[in-house]
């Protein structure tokens, strides 16, 4: 697959196109204090994978046993309601696509996982550590009855 050549790029600068593909997939700041915080309760769980094999979409957090797929959605990307922005100033064309976009996939993989009999939880990047993991305690051990979901987008 060739790679686009800057002059046709998204970005609207060199260096804006440097910035942005200098944020991290995986491993986010969010990911890691939830992930230490799931470890030091003892509970185990797979990274990066996507918990249904015909799904090509990664779950940040999986649970395997349990059934049990965990996201941790920026912000910026994932269209937060309180964070998300709205307006901007350079490309003004195509973030609210690609933002719209990223909503729909985010939709869509939930649908696609609860069908296929997988719990699906969603939280923000900026949600209190210690309340997600509490749920996410919760859903593993079997306690949760209702799945916690995100504000509706």
């Amino acid at each position: 697959m060739a790679s686009r050549s800057i002059t046709s790029s998204w970005a609207s600068s060199p260096a804006r196109r440097r910035n942005m593909q200098a944020n991290r997939s995986r491993d986010t700041k969010p990911e890691l204090e939830v992930r230490r915080a799931l470890h030091r309760l003892g509970l185990r769980y797979r990274v990066a994978i996507a918990p249904d094999p015909g799904l090509r979409r990664r779950a940040d957090i999986v649970f395997t046993r349990a059934r049990v797929a965990v996201f941790i959605d920026g912000c910026f990307w994932h269209g937060c309601p309180e964070h998300g922005r709205s307006s901007f100033n350079h490309n003004a064309d195509y973030w609210p696509s690609k933002i719209a976009a990223n909503v729909a996939r985010d939709a869509d993989t939930t649908d696609r996982l609860r069908h296929a009999g997988w719990l699906v939880l969603r939280f923000w990047e900026h949600e209190d550590t210690a309340s997600v993991v509490e749920r996410i305690r919760l859903a593993v051990s079997g306690n949760e009855k209702m799945p916690y979901a995100k504000v509706e987008k």
